[in-house]
């Protein structure tokens, strides 16, 4: 009993010690743990530690050791000091030392060779001093200074002297192909008015167009975007083309061609202008604008706008489509920085289906030719492989969709309208079978009435 005494209270100590344990310090051993983990990390002097230590001894005992900074630049120089400290080292010529000489054959030999350097030398200072004379005066400012021998050059550029040209052809092609005898007078100032008239809506264009056309690789030597001529000397240009253009249409053709060549200016300046850059529909605008010549050109030999003339705006608006699209396609990167909304660039799917449907829409547009007694029958068969060839191509480009079929399409489309246009003129029904039946327009009925009374 004694003994079982004297080993209660130890017991019972253990047992207030686990249980002061679970009530309040098991939950806390494990944070306490941590604790002293961090404490004696802190304390111990780990292998990164000591490694510094090392450097810094390592430095302060040996001051060769130490790092130098190189003092900074001033800031007050100007920045053209660093090109001319690059022109003064350019112009330093290094001269070689000569070789002691061993024989006197070598000697010779070794004093010719330091001539030949010493002239090589000289030369490619020359040089060098020659090119830094020109790279200096290619970086001054010069004043663009007008010439007047290089005046016809630059406003042959400012109104896009190609586009006029082919402008009056297509204006050319419908004067041919409207069913009255042929007129030279007003043949040439129909001519000559529209090609006026092109020329006003071109500089006008260039003339809004002068910080977009910078931007891009194909526009970037134009005549006012490297101020080879003032705007005002542009616009200036512009009216005095476009004002004589419209009266000479007007008075000395008729007023519908005047009114159509005006409309025409008005529709490419203010409206295909500023849509290039707000929305794609500026192509399907720009080829009623290309669509409207041709029809001033069959209004201008019988004065009234009738199926002729809406069949050859048709088959101009049709063919613009694919010559246009595939164009743009090979000039995405400069219409995107341009910050031009071209089909190419936004939708390049539509682009191609466009293009190819209106290759498709030719073939259509000639059998309609016959049908409206403007050519034989023969047309739509004769000009059917030429339309068959830039329809495959058109199916190509959509297929494929890169530069090479683009390309392909493009040049096909620069041959493919002056031949369509020459098979329809081959083909187009001569005025007396028109007078026989009666199918002039107009007051050439009546004088056609007129010629076969006896």
């Amino acid at each position: 009993m004694s003994a079982a005494r004297r080993c209660c209270p130890p017991r019972a100590l253990a047992g207030l010690f686990v249980w002061r344990l679970r009530s309040t310090g098991v939950p806390q051993i494990p944070c306490r743990f941590m604790r002293l983990y961090h404490v004696a990390n802190n304390r111990l002097i780990t292998f990164q530690y000591f490694n510094f230590l090392k450097r810094m001894y390592v430095t302060q005992c040996n001051k060769d050791l130490r790092q130098r900074a190189k003092p900074k630049s001033d800031s007050t120089v100007s920045p053209f000091h660093e090109l001319q400290q690059l022109d003064q080292e350019k112009k330093v010529v290094h001269k070689i030392s000569p070789v002691s000489p061993v024989h006197q054959s070598e000697s010779e030999t070794s004093s010719r060779n330091e001539l030949r350097e010493m002239k090589s030398a000289a030369e490619t200072e020359d040089s060098v001093i020659q090119v830094g004379a020109e790279s200096k005066e290619d970086r001054q400012w010069k004043e663009m200074k007008l010439r007047l021998d290089d005046l016809p050059g630059i406003l042959a550029r400012l109104s896009k002297i190609k586009l006029t040209a082919l402008v009056v052809s297509t204006t050319s092609a419908g004067f041919a192909m409207a069913p009255v005898p042929f007129e030279l007078t007003c043949f040439l100032l129909a001519s000559l008015g529209t090609g006026l008239a092109s020329c006003a809506a071109n500089s006008v264009n260039q003339f809004f167009e002068v910080p977009f056309d910078s931007n891009m690789n194909r526009t970037k030597n134009r005549p006012l975007v490297r101020g080879q001529i003032s705007p005002l000397l542009a616009v200036c240009f512009a009216a005095s083309c476009g004002i004589p253009g419209i009266v000479l249409l007007t008075l000395g053709v008729n007023p519908l061609t005047g009114a159509l060549g005006a409309f025409n200016i008005f529709l490419y300046t203010c409206c295909y202008t500023p849509l290039k850059r707000m929305s794609i529909a500026n192509t399907w605008v720009g080829a009623v604008v290309g669509a409207i010549p041709p029809m001033m050109g069959w209004t201008a030999a019988t004065g009234s706008l009738d199926a002729g003339a809406l069949l050859l705006g048709g088959i101009l608006y049709s063919w613009q489509f694919p010559h246009f699209n595939a164009l743009s396609w090979g000039l995405r990167e400069d219409y995107s920085r341009g910050g031009y909304c071209m089909m190419s660039v936004t939708h390049p799917g539509l682009c191609r289906r466009v293009a190819l449907r209106h290759c498709l829409a030719l073939i259509g547009l000639s059998m309609v030719a016959p049908v409206l007694n403007i050519t034989t029958w023969t047309f739509p068969i004769i000009s059917l492989p030429i339309n068959l060839y830039i329809s495959y191509l058109g199916f190509r480009f959509y297929r494929d969709a890169d530069r090479s079929s683009s390309r392909k399409l493009f040049f096909c489309s620069l041959w493919h309208l002056p031949m369509l246009l020459l098979v329809m003129f081959t083909c187009k029904k001569s005025v007396l079978e028109k007078e026989d039946k009666g199918d002039l327009p107009g007051g050439s009925h009546e004088t056609a009435m007129e010629i076969q009374l006896p």
